[in-house]
């Protein structure tokens, strides 16, 4: 026998690679602390106590915050006893995460339901109406309360109260996946209870377990990014080899006649100008 406690998270539906659909509750599996262990020399009987969540210390009473050092750990919220298990697999301060569970594990879930407050028969019991016309004035009653003779309601009647808040159980769940990294358990169905309430996961009573099943994964992988290069191809050289006498002979040929025409061109101004000084003079 195994357990540990966690806190019900809602319900989705996962996928085989058969195609099969499974619905499925999320289970929120923090880490459990033990914070005693009961032996039968001690107490009796073999049992472990887990503490599940943190509590503030100025919440907690002196009591509970010295129970919780002796574990070496902080005053828990919730506290949960798991009977007739191997004792000498637990130690004092231990923590237990998701993993003590793997996937194929028939287990029992353990919870309390959701509050219905007062209710009459029909809700409460599931007993049948009445009919609805030809003048009936019996509807939604509880019919009848027995024999004339006694003269009062027998016990185990079943009538009108309160519905719901109750400790249910229920058996032979399969554990479909198990997640240590991020703390969660799935489990085949629903299990009592409403969001974030707490619930007790312990190997089932009738035992056994199947071939765990294949589950799809959804988890998209990164694609892979093409970098086109912006590189500029060179363009195409003409590499015919060149004389370079024959490149410097070309040079000199095209640039001293532009060279010999401007100094002509100054001497000419300044002898017309002088020409002109004289002429005036």
């Amino acid at each position: 026998m195994k357990g540990i406690l966690g806190r019900k998270a809602g319900m989705t539906q996962v996928f085989t690679k058969e195609g099969k659909v499974i619905p499925v509750t999320v289970i929120e599996v923090e880490p459990n602390v033990v914070t005693q262990v009961k032996t039968v020399e001690t107490d009796g009987y073999n049992a472990v106590q887990l503490g599940y969540l943190d509590k503030k210390e100025k919440n907690a009473t002196k009591a509970s915050i010295g129970h919780a050092k002796k574990a070496n750990t902080n005053p828990k919220r919730f506290l949960k006893e798991i009977r007739d298990v191997e004792v000498s697999d637990y130690a004092l301060g231990q923590v237990l995460t998701s993993s003590v569970f793997a996937a194929g594990e028939i287990v029992d879930v353990t919870g309390t339901s959701k509050g219905k407050g007062f209710q009459g028969v029909i809700k409460r019991h599931g007993q049948s109406e009445g009919p609805k016309t030809h003048g009936s004035r019996y509807h939604r009653r509880p019919g009848s309360m027995g024999t004339m003779r006694p003269m009062r309601v027998l016990k185990g009647k079943k009538l009108a109260g309160h519905m719901g808040n109750e400790t249910v159980t229920v058996q032979n769940l399969e554990i479909i996946e198990v997640c240590e990294a991020e703390n969660y358990i799935l489990v085949s169905g629903n299990v009592p209870g409403p969001k974030n309430s707490l619930v007790l996961i312990r190997s089932a009573v009738k035992g056994g377990s199947v071939a765990p099943k294949e589950i799809v994964s959804f988890v998209e992988e990164p694609e892979e990014v093409i970098v086109e290069s912006t590189e500029v191809e060179p363009t195409a050289v003409d590499e015919t080899p060149v004389d370079a006498s024959v490149e410097t002979e070309s040079t000199e040929a095209t640039e001293t006649p532009v060279e010999e025409k401007t100094v002509e061109e100054t001497e000419t101004q300044e002898s017309e100008e002088q020409e002109k000084e004289q002429a005036e003079a």
